[in-house]
Formats: C-alpha cells, structure tokens, sequence
C-alpha cells in the first residue's frame, strides 16, 4: 500500500504537459461586477509561469498556486472543498489559489471516486499532509537559500519570514524546494488556526455555470468528433433480432448504421459477476451521424424486431415476489443477538408492519453521455464518471488494451445520485469508436436514460418488536428487494446494539431489470422504515417518542462491541439539537410535527418536519435538521448538501416511483414521473454540531431520515400511518402539481 507522502509526492509528467489556460479562473471574481468601471479583470493564468511541484500543487513566480482536486465533481463540492483543505495547509491566500479538475491517475491519487459520501472524509489527512509537506519544503528552501536552519524560519500566507524579518514568497523559492527531500512527520495545524476551512467558499465552478462556460461531458468537443446514438431494446428481457436501417441512413447528418455488444458479451463470459457490462449488454443498434439531432433522428428511424430472451416483469410480479419472499424462510442473516424467536414467544405484546417501496429512475439533469477515441497508441476518454479508475480497467479489458494506454479525463457531471458509478454509457462510447476507429461523443436522451438505465430496486421491510413489562425485549427485522440486498455494516446502525434480541435478514429476487446504487443505497428506505416504525413503537407503549430514542441510546454506551457503527453519544446530541431548534411540541395551531433520527455514511442525522394541510393535502412547510458531520470544511457547501439531499428525500418519498408493464418502463420523461416542484419545497433550517472531529459525509446522509419525519407528520396530523412509498399515491387525495 502506498504511503500518504509517496500518494502526494510522487511526481507524473501529465502535469508537465497539462494547459492551464483552459481551466484555470480566479476564485472571487464577480460576474455580477462585471459592469463596473472600476473591476479588475481576472488574472489570465495562462500567462503565468507555473512550476511543478508535486501531483496536486503547482505554484508560479509571483506566487499564484494551481492546486488539482482529484475526485470526480459532481454537484458535492469536492472540487472546492478538497483545495480548501489543502490550501489551509499550504498556508497560501485564497484568492491566489486557481482550481483545476485532476485527470484518472492511479499512482499519485488516492480513490478517485464520487461515491458513499467518503471524499472528504478519506482525503482529510492525506490532503492536509499534503499541503503541509510542501510549506515544509518551501521553509526548507528558503532557509538554505538564507543559510540559516528551517527553525529560524515561518511561512504564512504564501510568505516565509526570517528571524530578521526578511521575506520569500513561495514563488521564489518553488523551484529549489519542489527538488528537495520530502520531509516526515511534519507538523499540522490546530483546528483553532484555521483560516479557510471552516468558512464559507463559493464554490470555484459558480462563475462559469452561471454563464455557461464548458465544463460537463455534453460541453466536451474534439475536432473531428462524430456523434452516436444507440438504440437498446425496448423492453428488459428482450434481445435484437433484426433491424432495417435504409431509412436511417438515408437522412441528412447519418453517417453510418452499425451494431455493439459483442465484445461485452465476450467479456460477461469471463466475468459474469460485472455489473457495469450487464446493463444492457444484448446487441445494441447504434446512429453514427455530425451532429447529437441528426443520431437521434437517425436512430428513431430504424425499424426494429425484437425477440423475447427472459420473462417480461411488471410492477405486480414484483410486489408478488417479494411478498413471498418474505413469507418465506430463505433469509440471509446479517446479524443475530441473542433469540429473538424466544423473545417475542414471552412477549406481552407484538407490534409488526411492513413497508414498501418501488423503483426510482436517477434522474441526473445531465444524461448519460461520454467522449472516446481510440486509436492505436492510446484510448481517450472524457466525460462525467463517478468510477474513472474502474471504469477504465473495464474499457481496457474490452478492448483488450492495456491499462496504461486508457487515459480518462472526468468532466463536472450534471447529476449522478449513484448512476454514474456504472460506466456502461463509457464503454459503449469506447466500443462504438472502436468500431468506427474515429473520435465520438455518445449522447442519451433523457427517454434512454429512464426507460433503458439503472433503478433503485423495489423493497420492502417487514419490522417486529417484542414488548414486555413496558420493555422492548426483541426486534426483527427482515428485507425483501429486488437483486441486491443491505450488506453487513448496516446491520450494524441503529438500533443494533440498543436491543438485547436482535436480528437482520435480508432475501432477493434476481430480476432481468437493471438495478444498483441510488443516493444512500438501501438507507435512504431502510431509515424511513424504521423510524416510522419506532414512532409508531412509541405510541404503543405509551412512551414519548424522543424519550424511547434516548433510553435505547442509554443501553450502548460504553459498548465494547466493535461491529457497532454509530456513536451514541453523537446521535443523542443531534437528537436534543433538533429538539431543541425545532421548538419540538410547542408548534402554533394547525402546524404537525414528524421525528427521525439516523446514522449513515459515517454522520449522524435527525430531523423535525414541520406540516400544515390544505384541503386534505400535506404540505411541508420547515425541515430542522441537526448534524453531527465533524469539522465543516465549507459551511457553505455543506448546506447545500444538507438541503439538497432533504428536498430530494421529500421529493421521492412523496411523489416519485417507476412501474414496470411486460418489462417496460411506464415513464420516460417528467411529464408521467413526478419530482418535487419548486412551490413543494420546503424551508430546511441547519444546525451543526460544534466539533473538532475528522470530517465525514454530507451528500447521502440527510436524506434518509426525512422520508420518516414526514410520515411521522403527516400521521400526526391525520391519524394514518403510511407505510408505502409514495406517501401521496396512498392518500387517496390528488395535489396540483406546480410547474
């Protein structure tokens, strides 16, 4: 395994060759201010003479600094927030930092991923060595320069300072320390001193996505470049048979008319467990044309058959299959305390439900879509990927080249919730440009995105609980889904632990429908479930819901069980945090209250929504959310995650599902799938926990518990409890919805 130093240190010569004239902008700059007389355009980078000085730093004579954020961006903030942390370090202004996106390199970078809400969390000490072995180095060099020991030396906003007051900038010396040896056990800072984490970082891509500059994979053009788009079949479960094309190629801009997935299928033969390549891995028809509009037309016009290969599901087949498998007694178990079947035997009383769930289509703003050439020295890839490195790994097995020649360049991605960790749209860019041995950019419409893509799988939970002598004494929890199921560490979230008879199982359906991760895989259900579950659990046993919460708490501190995941110390604190900024209980007339708290992605969350109803109608009004997430790297950016994920938890336990008829997708466009509004949405007041803690997640943690909150709301407010997802199609009541 490679050291933090050698990660950070180790030197590539892409960064020798990279341009910086078309990445580089100045932090600070106003679009706004524009107008004025008086404003100072922006420093054009690309006249400035920058000096390499490792994989993440480059810092130019008059002390400007480039620092590369490694991880794929897409709408998290890692691209600011990742800088920010080595910045800090670095000891340099912020306003001298310009920001730049990193290319797939696997020697100098740890976990080139946007996934699981890990990149601040994972990157916070390698990024803070980072930068403070090279202010280390840069304090070095001057104190050669000065003849005098590193000791006698401070740095401090990009300026190193002697004992007799004379200065360097970290410009003149960058050359000289950039050659030097790299320095251990090198000092950090106290959280105290920080000066630019922890404040709030307009984010370094604001100007240039306002108005409209090139940055995500559908703004990528090559000179050269041709179009693509690939028709898949239909209906999952159905395989090409045969196609006409004459009317195809016949069209203005349609070059060409050929078929892919050969070489996929060749590779499935090998590998059957990858998933990437099942996803639509049959024969699929693709539209070479000059232009996105012309692929598309051109692909419309093929006339197609299409044979049947597997059993074409629909959404009752799949409430049927899960149903029995909960019936059933073909459980994986992922977790036992104690004996839960002796437990509810001596039980006082039994309370059990069952909660449902359906598919969820991602949804991303941007569809899928991926540049490749690929050429006899190199394969070039450019485009919005959550997964470079495996992805690349998948597209140099395909083609049968290797690793070294896939070189992968990550775009911002307009969206990604999980979908973009599944590099199909990336290999079928890659084989389509195989075959046609020319640069080509492959672009999906928003009808392939959600008719032929990834889902978030159907699941339902069955919950029980034991009670005896006012006392929960066991708890069973059993989950049904479609392909996947939770795996072992969420088992381990609340209330593991809490319960003396315990046990998590989980059972599947493999189904021919493509499914995989979406935002907070299995939690963002999971926690809705059980939260309305204990709300529920509470009024059973005539306890107060927060009190039940806080006693289960009671019985795991100071656990020294290991595989226990939270900390109970901090899901207490959120708990009395957003009881206490939610005026919890005390609401005006007509306002309802709904409680939830959850651990995931290593932060602990809870929640308060606040509803009021109109004419039958729920309508959230305020979400309080407290969380404990450690130290906040950009406040800023936190809070749009935090919101961000609350709004979009609302969104899809309230209005969102996708139904399936003879293995068809029942909608293609929002037009027949509903996503939150912008008049749905409510205000989310935030408050953080004050901790100097390692930071963790914030893109999937808050979305969970919301689902919950709002049930537990709406269920005080009108006596009914729902246990299916999505709440409003259980309501029997019809909202207008707002454009």
């Amino acid at each position: 395994m490679k050291t933090s130093k050698q990660i950070a240190f180790s030197r590539r010569s892409f960064l020798k060759t990279s341009t910086l004239a078309s990445g580089g902008m100045l932090i600070g700059f106003n679009l706004f201010n524009a107008c004025k007389q008086d404003v100072v355009p922006p420093i054009d980078i690309s006249e400035l003479n920058f000096n390499d000085f490792n994989a993440f730093i480059k810092i130019s004579d008059e002390g400007k600094v480039t620092i590369f954020s490694p991880n794929p961006e897409i709408g998290q903030g890692v691209k600011t927030s990742m800088p920010m942390i080595i910045a800090e370090e670095l000891d340099v202004p912020w306003e001298n930092v310009f920001v730049q996106q990193g290319v797939l390199d696997t020697k100098n970078y740890q976990r080139q991923v946007a996934g699981g809400s890990q990149s601040i969390r994972l990157g916070w000490e390698p990024l803070r060595q980072t930068g403070a072995t090279a202010k280390q180095m840069l304090v070095n060099a001057a104190a050669t320069k000065w003849g005098i020991d590193a000791s006698e030396c401070t740095a401090k906003l990009g300026v190193i300072t002697n004992a007799k007051g004379e200065t360097l900038g970290y410009g003149d010396v960058v050359k000289e320390a950039a050659v030097l040896e790299v320095p251990e056990g090198v000092k950090l800072k106290d959280p105290k001193d920080f000066t630019i984490i922890g404040k709030n970082t307009s984010n370094v891509d604001l100007d240039n996505i306002v108005t409209g500059k090139p940055l995500y994979g559908l703004d990528y053009k090559e000179d050269g470049m041709l179009y693509a788009s690939v028709l898949r079949a239909p209906a999952f479960g159905q395989v090409l048979e045969s196609f006409d094309a004459s009317a195809a190629k016949a069209m203005p801009g349609v070059i060409d008319v050929i078929t892919i997935g050969e070489k996929a299928r060749e590779y499935l033969e090998k590998d059957k467990s990858n998933w990437t390549l099942r996803i639509n891995r049959n024969d699929k028809i693709v539209v070479i044309a000059n232009s996105t509009w012309a692929a598309i037309k051109g692909k419309n016009a093929v006339k197609t058959v299409w044979n049947t290969e597997s059993e074409l599901e629909d959404t009752e087949f799949h409430d049927k299959a899960l149903v029995n498998l909960l019936e059933g007694n073909k459980f994986n178990t992922l977790r036992s305390d104690g004996n839960v079947k002796k437990a509810f035997a001596e039980a006082d009383k039994i309370l059990e439900r069952t909660y449902e769930s359906p598919f969820l289509a991602h949804n991303c703003m941007e569809p899928m879509n991926f540049f490749a050439n690929v050429t006899e020295e190199k394969v070039h890839l450019v485009g919005p990927i959550q997964t470079p490195a495996a992805t690349a790994t998948i597209v140099s097995d395909l083609l049968d080249r290797n690793i070294e020649d896939v070189h992968v360049e990550m775009t911002r991605m307009g969206g990604g919730f999980g979908r973009r960790l599944y590099g199909d749209f990336a290999c079928e860019a890659a084989e389509i440009s195989n075959a046609i041995q020319k640069p080509v950019k492959m672009v999906s419409t928003r009808e392939d995105d959600m008719s032929t893509g990834v889902y978030r799988p159907p699941t339902k939970y069955r919950i029980a609980a034991s009670i005896k002598d006012g006392k929960i004494t066991g708890y069973q929890l059993k989950e049904a889904c479609v392909n996947g199921n939770s795996w072992g560490q969420i088992s381990d979230f609340f209330p593991a632990g809490a319960v003396e008879n315990y046990q998590f199982d989980v059972a599947n359906y493999k189904s021919n429908i493509t499914t995989g991760a979406w935002r907070a895989p299995y939690t963002n259900f999971l926690a809705s479930a059980e939260q309305s579950f204990f709300d529920e659990l509470a009024e059973v046993m005539g306890v107060d819901r927060i009190q039940l919460h806080l006693d289960l708490l009671q019985k795991v501190k100071g656990t020294t069980d290991e595989r226990i995941q939270y900390n109970p110390e901090r899901l207490e604190g959120v708990i009395k945090l957003v009881v206490d900024k939610s005026n919890w209980g005390n609401t005006k007339e007509g306002v309802y209250q709904g409680f939830s708290v959850y651990y995931c992605h290593n932060t602990h969350v809870a929640e308060v929504a606040d509803i009021i109803m109109d004419n039958g109608v729920p309508i959230v009004k305020r979400v309080t959310c407290a969380v404990d997430c450690g130290i906040v790297v950009n406040p800023l950016g936190a809070l749009n995650q935090i919101k961000g994920g609350v709004i979009d938890g609302i969104g899809h336990a309230m209005y969102s599902e996708l139904t399936f008829n003879n293995g068809i997708p029942q909608s293609n466009n929002f037009d027949s799938y509903q996503l939150i509004r912008m008049g749905q949405t409510p205000n989310v007041d935030v408050h953080f926990v004050e901790s100097n803690e390692s930071p963790t997640g914030l893109g999937e943690p808050t979305l969970p518990p919301v689902g919950a909150a709002v049930a537990n709301a709406i269920y005080a407010a009108t006596g009914k409890r729902l246990t299916k997802q999505p709440y409003m199609n259980n309501m029997n009541v019809k909202e207008k919805i707002i454009g």
